[in-house]
């Protein structure tokens, strides 16, 4: 078994975090294995693409770590561009946030780090928005990339270049443990046969599903629903982030519209006509002519969400099994700097203060 194992990196999770992790290894010559049973729910597959450290307002920890994945993310995306041919539709486009009033515009937490906009201003940026949003902060650091229909194919290539074998309808029944160590986890595949999978490293990252892994991992999903509008072409050109809906438009006149909040909906699958008008809403208060544009698609997936809204990362317990996990509604975001981290991490490099804090605050030990 050691020949078999030595050097394999693991992955339970084929999303958008497992994919950036194995791809770290891949390309720094790891034999890297990835396990997946469903991943086109995933959140990394579902995602608007939003990089909206400022311009969602996070606090505390998660902002910082917010703006160092942003920082890392422009040189990450080449990387993978270069190794899969695929353009990333990355876009520091700036994202615009809307207020009823400048009561509301100054108790925004990050509203230092966005530019002011009186109505005038915001109807420049924003042609037709609702005459009912009278303030408005630009958060030009921000912008996007289009993960549903280029990162995500971009990765998968990316690391199929690197040699990263993908096992996709993997359900994984258990984990293999001996003493206090994972030599693997015990699988059934897409033909219904039951393998066991080894791995000397074992990396669970299977986002809301997490918990059917790890029993004891206080991951849950939040299931969100979106659709996609055909607008003209540069009918607007910056991301427009409304209190409860979000409107991000492509380069050929596609726009995302998210995402319902459903932390009651469990795996509950498919689209329903609440969540499709809560979306039409939404868009009805940000844009009101994008109503009368066509509706391309429907789609929904799974957010995996912790009691405190932050992600889980790092080691635990047993000796040779690591966890990255719990980034909500943030995995785009947050996928450069969870991928560094964990392959320093496991690598036994030297990480700084900065990132030492961040495996301090996310750690599972923390619940």
């Amino acid at each position: 078994m050691e020949s078999e194992t030595k050097n394999t990196i693991l992955i339970i999770g084929g999303g958008l975090i497992g994919l950036s992790i194995a791809y770290e290894f891949a390309r720094n010559k790891f034999k890297v294995e990835v396990l997946s049973k469903n991943r086109s729910e995933s959140a990394g597959f579902v995602a608007a693409g939003m990089l909206a450290t400022h311009a969602e307002g996070l606090e505390d920890e998660l902002f910082i770590f917010g703006q160092q994945s942003q920082n890392l993310i422009p040189e990450w995306i080449k990387n993978i561009e270069q190794d899969s041919g695929i353009d990333c539709g990355l876009k520091k486009c700036g994202i615009v946030v809307p207020f009823e009033n400048l009561k509301k515009l100054k108790k925004f937490k990050t509203y230092k780090y966005g530019k002011y906009l009186n109505q005038k201003n915001l109807k420049k940026e924003i042609s037709g928005i609702n005459t009912n949003w009278e303030h408005g902060l630009l958060f030009e650091q921000d912008g996007q990339i289009d993960n549903r229909r280029r990162l995500m194919r971009a990765l998968e290539r990316a690391c199929s270049m690197h040699g990263v074998k993908f096992q996709e309808g993997a359900d994984v029944k258990e984990l293999i443990l001996e003493k206090n160590k994972i030599l693997g986890a015990k699988v059934l595949n897409a033909t219904g046969e039951i393998k066991n999978i080894f791995g000397e490293k074992v990396i669970l990252c299977c986002g809301a599903w997490s918990k059917k892994v790890l029993n004891n991992l206080p991951i849950f999903p939040v299931k969100g629903q979106m659709l996609s509008i055909q607008g003209p072409e540069n009918s607007i050109k910056r991301v427009l982030f409304g209190p409860n809906t979000y409107l991000v438009p492509r380069d050929d006149g596609l726009i995302v519209v998210g995402a319902t909040v459903e932390d009651k909906a469990e795996f509950n699958q498919g689209n329903t006509p609440k969540g499709i008008n809560q979306l039409q809403e939404g868009i009805k208060s940000l844009l009101p002519e994008a109503l009368n544009w066509p509706q391309m698609e429907h789609w929904w997936g799974f957010r995996p969400c912790t009691p405190d809204f932050k992600p889980i990362i790092g080691k635990t317990q047993i000796v040779n099994l690591y966890i990255a996990t719990g980034h909500y509604r943030n995995g785009v975001l947050f996928s450069a700097i969870t991928s560094d981290i964990m392959f320093k991490l496991i690598q036994e490099k030297t990480l700084n203060n900065i990132e030492t804090t961040f495996l301090k605050k996310f750690s599972f030990n923390r619940f």
